[in-house]
């Protein structure tokens, strides 16, 4: 796919962070994601979830190894990244591990209760379609798997898609704490602007834990 003909976004797990929040990602000609500066701080927040909120079926912190979505094909490992020194998210650089989703690991794991953000590209210049290329096709009641170091899968139920303006993101609303085991997922969309270089939107996932295996 050239460049970003098509309304597609980038995905990630939110949670609560163990510095400060995350604001937009940006996708630029090349497929380099480049986000912008977290918000001063995390609170409570989310959307309206189709599953109970309630913790009762949270799992205790374990890594999370990998991520299935059965409903777009999506089968990758995870790798782990953090922020750069200038204190933005770090997302999967150019090489062999840019097309594999990122675990950013100053979220909640996957399954505890808090939010989990998970990222991945949606295209590049040279490569075409990466692993998050049809993440805005997903629905609510689609399911997400994310298997874990300790042997178990969070089994996640989306909850609802949305798109947001890279100009105007909700930083609270997508970061923010939560009351229960939830998981975010991020990418870049919407229209392509070729004189900045980059995606105009962010495409965001937000889904509940519903079950364990």
């Amino acid at each position: 796919m050239d460049g970003g003909r098509r309304n597609v976004v980038l995905t990630v797990v939110a949670g609560v962070l163990a510095v400060s929040g995350l604001t937009a990602v940006a996708l630029a000609v090349t497929g380099q994601v480049q986000p912008s500066q977290p918000p001063a701080a995390a609170e409570s927040a989310g959307p309206p979830s189709t599953a109970p909120a309630d913790t009762s079926n949270a799992l205790a912190p374990s890594a999370p190894l990998s991520i299935s979505i059965p409903a777009i094909g999506v089968s990758s490992e995870l790798q782990y990244l953090g922020l750069n020194p200038d204190n933005t998210l770090e997302v999967p650089a150019p090489g062999p591990l840019y097309d594999v989703a990122s675990w950013y690991k100053y979220s909640t794991p996957p399954g505890s209760v808090g939010a989990a953000v998970i990222i991945g590209h949606v295209d590049s210049l040279t490569g075409g379609p990466s692993v998050f290329f049809d993440l805005g096709a997903l629905r609510p009641f689609d399911r997400i798997l994310v298997h874990r170091a300790d042997g178990q899968t969070a089994i996640f139920q989306v909850d609802t898609v949305r798109s947001y303006s890279k100009r105007d993101f909700p930083e609270q609303l997508v970061y923010g704490a939560t009351e229960h085991a939830s998981l975010r997922l991020i990418t870049c969309g919407g229209p392509f602007d070729v004189v900045a270089g980059g995606y105009l939107e962010n495409i965001v996932v937000f889904a509940s834990l519903v079950d364990s295996a």
